[in-house]
């Protein structure tokens, strides 16, 4: 059964990979870095800023990068124990595939899935009783996960895996804020 998952992912990676057309490399290409969505990520703060009380706020943001934290360590972890090759450098399939970057690391799970499924799920819900279109955010990680297939770096497993993870991880990290930093931002609050 697993030869027969493994034989999917990688017959639907070349699929996916193999629908991209040069015209659009650079939009993917930019898609999947970082620093473009760091206005994204600037709007996250402003919004928790404005929503809550500063104190609040902060924590908030606190948790998150703690998240992330948790999240990249968990993902660079998994991808040395697993060692599976990333498709750009998977000498079965390199040569029919479209190649826009050149990672060395290992791919499963995808980091990108789980820190960007991670911050967008951690962000709804704290933000999801204020603001009824935060569910918007998930365009988000859908295009950066994305993106990595385009680029010839991600079978679809590791964005699936990373998908989960993020999404799990954020939802213990959301439990987490309302058990113990809730009750001590209500104690503490000034009189």
């Amino acid at each position: 059964m697993w030869d027969r998952i493994l034989q999917w992912d990688r017959e639907t990676f070349i699929y996916l990979n193999s629908l991209g057309m040069e015209h659009y490399d650079h939009i993917w290409s930019t898609i999947t870095k970082i620093p473009t969505w760091i206005p994204l990520f600037i709007l996250f703060g402003f919004l928790f800023f404005r929503k809550y009380p500063k104190r609040e706020a902060i924590f908030m943001v606190l948790t998150v990068l703690i998240m992330v934290f948790f999240v990249v360590t968990l993902t660079d972890l998994t991808k040395e124990a697993v060692a599976r090759l990333r498709p750009n450098n998977d000498p079965e399939i390199n040569k029919v595939i479209r190649i826009l970057r050149n990672p060395s690391g290992y791919s499963f799970f995808s980091g990108h899935a789980s820190t960007s499924f991670s911050i967008t799920t951690l962000v709804f819900l704290f933000l999801r009783r204020h603001f009824r279109w935060t569910w918007i955010f998930y365009i988000w990680p859908l295009l950066f996960a994305w993106s990595r297939i385009y680029v010839g770096v991600h079978f679809p497993t590791d964005l699936i895996v990373g998908t989960l993870i993020g999404i799990f991880s954020a939802w213990i990290f959301y439990c987490l804020h309302l058990m113990l930093i809730v009750p001590y931002l209500r104690s503490n609050r000034p009189v």
